[in-house]
């Protein structure tokens, strides 16, 4: 029953108010408030994003939002996106759903706010459909979210997304040393497990730095004349990362601007990878081993 009000109120809305669309200023980033249509509660409002990144922020949630994204690139690659959504720690006030040709799937429940949860999906799969949830008081109510797109074809880590603890292929780690944000040769120092966030913090002692696309890794102060690079890597806590010896490729993205590790195979086992494929002329790029 609930699909069916959602359903009709959706598409009386979209044929009645085509002037209602609304862009958002950068095109990446959007943020309204709901007093503005406090007459119209159920009314669906129209927004357009057009960047692979950025936000939304609905403050004071009434009636509804549909978040169309529409990223600068050939249509044709839409298929080979997928999207992912990290609600905001505090956000509530309004369930988000996946609609598409009237469906609505619910994705996110208001107020299950689970620390830096990440909800992902096929592009294809539908637009959002953000909904106020009924309340009495919508005082110091804000729902929103950051939004990322990841091309399937290019981001060759996307199990970091699907399956973050599962183990990479040796095809997987050689693309990753190719086109990942980041790549460093170091040790473990430590790792911080921190139950709240759900999140292990793995400190890296860089050996050797290869790629960087943010300034993760920074060189150390007591170590600047021998060069030395720390920095930090997150990734779930439910893949158990344990304190290693020796030495580690560690490759990874970045991802709602915190680097995640991605591959991490023990450096002598990534030479005999890339060593393998080079002698077969199969590794899709040149890094330096020695």
């Amino acid at each position: 029953m609930q699909s069916l009000v959602l359903l009709c109120a959706l598409t009386v809305s979209v044929l009645s108010r085509e002037a209602a669309a609304q862009y958002s200023s950068d095109l990446c980033n959007w943020k309204g408030s709901g007093l503005t249509h406090e007459s119209h509660r159920k009314d669906v409002e129209q927004v357009y994003l057009r960047c692979s990144e950025g936000s939304v922020k609905w403050l004071y949630p009434t009636g509804a939002l549909i978040i169309n994204l529409k990223p600068n690139m050939l249509s044709s690659t839409y298929k080979h996106l997928t999207v992912c959504i990290k609600p905001f720690k505090d956000s509530r006030g309004a369930n988000i759903y996946l609609e598409k040709t009237g469906e609505l799937k619910l994705l996110v429940r208001d107020g299950e706010n689970i620390p830096n949860k990440v909800y992902c999906f096929g592009f294809d799969q539908g637009a959002l459909f953000i909904e106020a949830s009924p309340q009495l008081d919508i005082s110091r109510k804000i729902s929103g979210f950051q939004y990322e797109l990841i091309n399937q074809k290019t981001i060759s880590d996307l199990h970091m997304v699907s399956a973050p603890c599962r183990p990479c292929s040796d095809t997987e780690v050689l693309l990753a040393a190719c086109t990942s944000d980041f790549v460093v040769r170091g040790s473990i120092g430590k790792i911080t497990n921190e139950a709240e966030q759900q999140e292990s913090i793995i400190d890296v002692n860089v050996d050797k730095l290869y790629r960087q696309k943010s300034k993760i890794f920074m060189s150390e102060k007591k170590k600047k004349k021998s060069g030395g690079w720390v920095g930090q890597i997150r990734t779930l806590l439910e893949c158990g990362v344990k304190p290693g010896e020796g030495d580690f490729l560690f490759m990874g993205r970045m991802h709602f601007g915190e680097p995640r590790l991605g591959c991490a195979p023990r450096y002598k086992d990534f030479q005999r990878m890339y060593k393998e494929a080079r002698d077969k002329g199969l590794n899709p790029c040149e890094v330096g081993t020695d």
